[in-house]
């Protein structure tokens, strides 16, 4: 198991960390029923810290940020020689964390996505993980909220008995949202990009060679170009220029301080 703490990447603190460490940290946060948050960031999700502050120290507010594209791991290699032998991508970290739910008895909440996805999401999970409790599902409002229901969102949580919440809102807006919700509640809330639609079977995963080159981002490319280009096609070049530039010390890029305060207008 590997958990060494936080390192700096871009400015934004990202754990160097494998998957049982980050399961480790999970499943402690459920049973002793303490509020936890942690997100898989890939490079996009490290970019939209460096691009805007505010979420940045938002982000360096979480518990634990795992290195979810090869990218960061190997950004966590080059800068702080970390050796990390893998990512800790979100979709699988994800199924880890639920089998041991399944093991444990500890009862999941599921938040985001549509009502379709989610019904695909829990047949399949059913099927895949038989003994695992889903103490509840909510679909995504793609709205921000309005004022005070976030604790009705909180209230909905606790009264379903759930131990681990599943938010499944893509970035940056799943951060926004569990950052505004880990004061409400006393259990962890991980952050798990694309994990709904993957385990749902509504997103293809792309091949295991181009996971382990990195070229997750050609293969999303791919099949969504009209949303997708400007994230890759921008975003990905700034940050090998970034990387670069904390690597020969050209850029301090200096991590925003954490971020207490939840956002004006959080999403849901």
């Amino acid at each position: 198991m590997i958990d060494r703490g936080k390192r700096n990447v871009l400015g934004v603190l990202v754990d160097a960390i494998d998957y049982d460490g980050a399961a480790d940290r999970v499943l402690a946060a459920a049973r002793e029923r303490r509020p936890l948050a942690l997100t898989a960031l890939a490079v996009h999700g490290v970019m939209t810290g460096v691009q805007d502050p505010a979420h940045g120290a938002r982000l360096n507010s979480f518990d634990v940020v795992t290195p979810d594209g090869q990218p960061v791991r190997w950004a966590l290699n080059l800068l702080h020689g970390e050796a990390l032998a893998d990512r800790v991508y979100g979709p699988d970290l994800t199924m880890r964390v639920l089998a041991r739910c399944a093991d444990e008895g500890l009862p999941v909440y599921l938040y985001g996505s549509t009502a379709d996805t989610l019904g695909r999401l829990v047949s399949s999970l059913h099927s895949t993980l038989p003994a695992l409790k889903i103490a509840g599902t909510e679909e995504s409002k793609f709205r921000a909220i309005r004022s005070g229901e976030e604790v009705e969102i909180a209230g909905r949580i606790r009264e379903s008995g759930a131990r681990v919440v599943l938010v499944g809102l893509g970035c940056p807006r799943q951060e926004v949202f569990a950052h505004a919700m880990r004061p409400l509640l006393d259990v962890p809330l991980l952050a798990v990009g694309a994990a709904f639609d993957y385990h749902a079977g509504t997103l293809r995963r792309p091949p295991a060679w181009m996971q382990a080159r990195g070229l997750e981002w050609l293969w999303r490319l791919g099949l969504e170009p009209r949303r997708l280009w400007r994230r890759y096609v921008i975003l990905n070049p700034a940050y090998l220029a970034r990387l670069t530039a904390q690597k020969t010390r050209l850029w301090p890029a200096h991590p925003p301080e954490p971020s207490t305060r939840p956002a004006p207008s959080v999403p849901a």
